[in-house]
């Protein structure tokens, strides 16, 4: 991979729909080269996002009182909520770059990411006439860890990644994650018991060479 230096941006606890307009923002910026390539690591409040295909019988019952809002990415429903890491990417590609070439290197350098903290990942390329298999899987189980939905406009990406640190899996449970309905997800807890988000942070910013 190309070395791909990012601003980096840090917060906590951010309501979805507050995130998205600062992103917004942030793509005006960066499309106008007010401001570099930048990644946003935060946490939103429990939520579910959907994408533009994703089906109604995917969608959680409404008695569990979690939030469905819809969404510009790519992608079908992804849950968001406290102990899990999410970082948008606004970056410009270059002139022969596609938001496809990009997803396969942020999967990559989040495999790499992973691995500095002690977990084996990969990500999957999409059999013929299959659900998008875009994301980060564990090697051992075979779980999902990471989901990724992302999009661009006159060159430059929004929206990116989820990555499940320490946070309630439950939710997943309630709908169908990511067109797949026999899809496992864990999280870095799950899989490896002891986690710290701080050191999730540093590995991340570490792998998209963010500071």
């Amino acid at each position: 991979m190309r070395a791909r230096p990012l601003t980096l941006i840090q917060d906590e606890l951010v309501d979805y729909d507050k995130a998205m307009e600062r992103m917004t923002d942030l793509v005006g910026q960066r499309q106008r080269d007010e401001r570099p390539d930048t990644l946003w690591l935060l946490s939103h409040p429990s939520v579910y996002t959907i994408g533009r295909r994703t089906p109604v019988t995917h969608l959680p019952d409404p008695t569990r009182g979690i939030p469905v809002v819809e969404t510009g990415r790519g992608g079908q429903l992804t849950y968001h909520g406290p102990g899990q890491l999410v970082g948008y990417l606004i970056v410009k590609l270059g002139e022969s770059e596609g938001i496809v070439d990009y997803v396969r290197e942020v999967e990559l350098r989040l495999v790499e990411g992973l691995g500095k903290l002690g977990l084996g990942a990969e990500r999957r390329d999409t059999p013929p006439g299959s659900e998008l298999l875009t994301g980060v899987w564990t090697v051992e189980t075979g779980r999902k860890i990471i989901s990724i939905g992302m999009r661009q406009s006159r060159g430059v990406t929004s929206h990116g990644f989820a990555l499940n640190v320490d946070g309630d899996l439950t939710p997943w449970d309630w709908a169908v994650a990511c067109g797949m309905p026999d899809v496992d997800m864990t999280s870095l807890k799950r899989e490896l018991e002891s986690v710290s988000m701080a050191d999730v942070r540093a590995a991340v910013a570490e792998v998209f060479e963010a500071s």
